[in-house]
């Protein structure tokens, strides 16, 4: 007798369902589990049999075979164990009547409690689209298996009562649709931020439109400290951007559990000793890498001319696409990557270069050489650099409270709610992201901008792709002004942000 348990698996950051065909024949006692099985899988008939022998059941003496199909999709990761159980059950006539549109996954421990698994919000979600109903899953994911919506989820903490669920005997509570409580965790605020008003102002203009952004300045000026801050600037995520950037979470087993929903934007920053691998993903089990972790947040690289050139350059796609192609031996996989870029770094390799105290001494050749370190192409991809200059003891020392991250992220809710009335019905979410279609639409200049665009195009040797930028920065000035359309102002401003004196030439 052939007994069929549904359950599901992960390919990088996408769900799709396997079928545990538990089958119990003559012979001498053995236990095969077929299918392309990982090593973690195939350690799964020692739980099995151990789970299955302390919660009262008999095992099996015969021989049993388990596929897991499709038999050609690698299998990876402890959580198939729980359908083998249930099939051995079923096939052995411990079970009976599984339901058809139930399907099991999870870790056992030997003593048949059930341990929590990765990656169980996207598989939840695939379940409900492949006609999946019910859902059984460890205690610990219950809460994430809800959010997919349309689904009934079970938590179960051992295999004594989910056995005594499917007998009819006692029956388990589903659990609750989970709604994230009121955030109480307080990001770094503006407020602690003296002087710099000319940066704060760039970085408002960031995170209104979503733009990227590179700061320039000595160490200590401060820009760690702002680019930390942004978050707390950024306009709140939508239910759907929430998902996304937890279904990625959840993958890499970095999803708190007990409140597994993203209330807030990510904010990755990675060392700059960090592989390309790193950032873009991959490995033997094809995770998710830094770029992918910062969907719908911040992805930071502080110091940025110390990274290696060949994971600076693995940016350049992703940041036009949004996505990040990973081709591995294992497989080639998409995984979305949507982030805003923040860069900070040094005018030069001593760092003081332009400051007052004249402490520099890197000659322009050595400066020249800091520089080329970072390729035209990425840094064409910036939107905004900005000069960090030196805080002065004044500015240290006064006695008025700077502005807070509240009243700047009420300015910058209020450039996104124009933004998302303008790409209502699209998928583009911000100025940034704008298609050049949209641009020819919403970026027209006057007889005046058109003057001032094409000097700047000419005298700062500007590209394409920077001239579309540009557009993009004085739409989202122009949406903070609370302005209809773009004026020759605003484009002077956006122009400013691409003139650093350190790139020139």
């Amino acid at each position: 007798m052939v007994v069929t348990v549904r359950s599901l698996g992960l390919t990088g950051l996408s769900g799709y369902e396997v079928k545990a065909e538990c089958f119990l024949s003559g012979g001498l006692p053995a236990f095969d589990i077929v299918g392309l099985p990982d090593a973690a899988v195939r350690e799964a008939r020692e739980r099995v049999r151990a789970a299955v022998k302390n919660c009262g059941a008999k095992f099996p003496v015969s021989r049993i075979t388990v596929n897991l199909a499709p038999a050609g999709r690698k299998k990876e990761g402890t959580l198939y164990d729980l359908p083998i159980f249930v099939g051995l059950l079923a096939a052995a006539g411990e079970l009976k009547h599984l339901p058809d549109d139930a399907a099991f996954l999870g870790e056992l421990s030997l003593t048949g409690a059930l341990r929590g698994v990765n990656g169980v919000l996207p598989m939840a979600l695939a379940a409900r689209a492949r006609g999946i109903r019910t859902l059984f899953v460890p205690v610990e994911n219950a809460r994430e298996a809800t959010l997919a919506g349309g689904l009934t989820v079970y938590g179960v903490p051992d295999v004594g009562a989910l056995a005594a669920h499917l007998r009819g005997e006692t029956a388990l509570p589903p659990a609750p649709d989970w709604t994230p409580e009121t955030e109480t965790e307080e990001l770094p605020d503006f407020r602690d931020v003296m002087g710099q008003e000319n940066v704060k102002r760039a970085l408002e203009v960031a995170a209104a439109g979503g733009h990227n952004v590179l700061l320039i300045g000595s160490p200590g000026a401060g820009k760690s400290m702002m680019a930390r801050r942004l978050p707390s600037i950024l306009p709140d995520m939508t239910r759907q951007e929430a998902l996304e950037a937890s279904a990625v979470w959840s993958v890499a087993g970095l999803l708190d559990r007990s409140h597994p929903l993203l209330s807030q934007r990510p904010f990755r920053s990675p060392h700059h000793t960090a592989s390309s691998a790193a950032l873009t993903g991959g490995g033997p089990a094809l995770r998710p890498g830094e770029m992918s972790l910062s969907h719908n947040g911040v992805l930071f690289l502080d110091e940025l001319p110390e990274f290696h050139r060949d994971v600076l350059e693995a940016m350049r796609q992703p940041l036009e696409d949004g996505e990040v192609t990973v081709a591995r031996a294992g497989g080639t996989l998409r995984m979305p990557a949507r982030f805003q870029l923040v860069c900070a770094m040094n005018p030069c390799r001593c760092g003081w270069r332009g400051h007052p105290s004249g402490r520099c001494t890197c000659s322009d050749r050595d400066v020249a050489k800091y520089v080329e370190k970072i390729s035209g192409p990425l840094l064409d991809r910036i939107d905004l650099h900005v000069n960090v200059p030196s805080v002065e003891y004044d500015a240290l020392r006064r006695r008025e409270t700077p502005e807070s991250s509240a009243e700047i992220k009420r300015r910058v809710d209020a450039a996104r709610a124009v933004q998302s009335r303008r790409f209502a019905g699209t998928e583009i979410a911000c100025n940034a992201h704008m298609t050049p279609a949209m641009i020819g639409t919403f970026c027209t200049l006057d007889d005046a901008g058109e003057t001032l665009m094409k000097n700047a195009f000419e005298r700062l040797g500007l590209t394409a792709r920077s001239h579309d930028r540009i557009l993009r920065v004085a739409r989202t000035i122009a949406d903070l002004d609370g302005a209809e359309r773009i004026a020759p102002p605003h484009l002077a401003e956006a122009i400013q942000y691409r003139s650093t004196e350190l790139f020139k030439g």
